[in-house]
């Protein structure tokens, strides 16, 4: 859940000085302000919906939509909004901010960074491995924890590694922060991104599994291929290198010179052990008992407890690791409430429909697979302005669902844009904090990577829609 930045402060990249990004929440605020004053001027209308008995889905009905007497939002309710947006999505923000503590409390144990580093460590002059085995390791902290400014720490490891077998910064940082990202785009068992995503949209949590798990293969072998690639060129010729200059200055680095990395032991694998079984048992319990996020974060609750005391942390510290990493999650938990007041305020003036209504119209006689690319787009551009991605579920879901509904596409498939749309362009938007920080760590200029990373995000893009094409034919729920 990336936090935006004020790249104008960023001194490695004078080209973009000129452009500020406002803050996440004053983009927001702006949003809500203009739903409220939408209300003034946007025909109020609504759709019946009714109850789906089978699956206590709330559905919108198809033709029938009508208009309704107008109901404008005034400043104080506008203000009103975010209160009541908070208490709406109550049960997800106390889902983030509980599961980021018990992750919280896991990173205590050192377990994670301990058992990255003696992998990565063992993979030193295996070249022909390195980047697959990295990447892949890497890319499972993606689909489980929702990795992202997690790989800051481990990008002076990989860039150290890189540069001893003959390769460059920007590869040691790619096969760090695109294998995490390929994970991340994968989503499996993405809490922060997926699971809020089909929360919203009422499908039983981690569903679809299977698709996700087939289409992550295809993005992390992409990317595998894409590094390995360019890697072999720099090593053929180091004049190849998109940052020969830069390299030409440093010295190699040597991975014992990295600092805060504990050495493992084995009260670590007892952790990831406790880790594995929790993430398995929560699988279980959503398949087999149709857990729900109550369930899943008591779960995750008992887990973290358990990894705690298996990693010799005292309870004190064990409660002090959890309210870090709670704390740690304030941005991206907090803004799931103003989201949701953007929809308080288009559905207490009555227009949220209307502008379904609009939407639908504009795109419903286009075919479902061209649709389902258009979401996607949709979803791809909102991420440069909100690029948390519980809240732009929470910004996009709730608009995103019934359009489906109403273009008689599957609820999943909705997800899946929203999925990839928001994971796609995460490791090229100057908004994200993750990105900006493991460039400012690993000295890259912003114009470099990108110039480095284009072609590879196209590709991602390409697979993205793919996907949700097959996703549409094959008719996935």
């Amino acid at each position: 859940m990336a936090q935006k930045v004020d790249i104008s402060t960023n001194k490695q990249n004078p080209l973009l000085k000129w452009f500020t990004f406002p803050h996440t929440y004053a983009i927001l605020l702006i949003m809500i302000i203009v739903a409220a004053l939408a209300s003034y001027v946007v025909p109020a209308g609504e759709y019946q919906r009714i109850e789906d008995k089978e699956t206590g889905k709330t559905i919108v009905q198809n033709g029938t939509y009508h208009a309704v007497e107008s109901n404008p939002v005034g400043f104080f309710d506008t203000f009103k909004s975010i209160p009541t947006g908070l208490e709406k999505g109550s049960q997800i923000i106390f889902y983030i901010f509980l599961v980021s503590g018990v992750f919280g409390i896991i990173r205590s144990t050192g377990a994670i960074e301990a058992g990255i580093y003696k992998g990565v460590k063992l993979l030193n002059g295996r070249e022909k491995i390195l980047i697959p085995a990295c990447m892949f390791l890497f890319s499972i902290g993606g689909f489980t924890l929702g990795m992202a400014e997690e790989t800051i720490i481990f990008v002076p490891i990989g860039i150290a590694i890189a540069r001893a077998v003959g390769f460059d910064a920007i590869t040691g940082t790619a096969m760090v922060t695109l294998g995490a990202a390929s994970g991340f785009m994968g989503g499996m068992f993405n809490p922060f991104t997926v699971g809020i995503a089909q929360s919203l949209a009422e499908v039983p949590l981690f569903s679809g599994f299977i698709f996700r798990a087939v289409v992550y293969v295809f993005v992390l072998s992409f990317a595998i291929w894409y590094v390995s690639r360019y890697a072999a060129k720099v090593k053929a010729d180091p004049k190849n290198s998109i940052i020969y200059e830069i390299e030409k200055q440093q010295a190699p680095e040597k991975m014992e010179d990295k600092p805060n990395i504990p050495n493992y032991h084995f009260r670590h694998t007892l952790v990831f052990i406790a880790l594995a079984g929790g993430l398995a048992f929560n699988v279980y319990g959503v398949f087999k008992w149709e857990w729900f996020l109550i369930e899943l974060t008591a779960s995750f609750f008992i887990m973290g407890m358990i990894a705690g005391l298996l990693g010799g942390l005292s309870f004190t510290k064990i409660f002090d690791s959890f309210i870090d990493g709670a704390k740690a999650v304030t941005f991206g938990a907090l803004i799931v409430g103003f989201a949701r007041a953007i929809t308080v305020v288009l559905e207490d003036g009555k227009i949220i429909d209307s502008m379904i209504y609009g939407l639908t119209s504009l795109i419903g006689h286009l075919p479902d697979t061209l649709n389902v690319v258009v979401m996607f787009v949709v979803q791809a551009f909102l991420n440069l302005f909100i690029s948390s991605g519980s809240g732009q579920a929470a910004t996009t879901m709730p608009i995103m669902i019934p359009i489906a509904d109403l273009l008689d596409i599957k609820r999943q498939v909705a997800v899946l844009a929203f999925q990839y749309g928001d994971s796609v362009t995460n490791s090229i938007i100057p908004t994200s904090s993750a990105l900006m920080g493991y460039l400012a760590v690993a000295g890259i200029p912003y114009e470099k990577w990108v110039k480095f990373i284009w072609k590879m995000l196209v590709g991602w893009a390409l697979i993205a829609c793919t996907a949700l094409i097959v996703a549409v034919l094959i008719g996935i729920s």
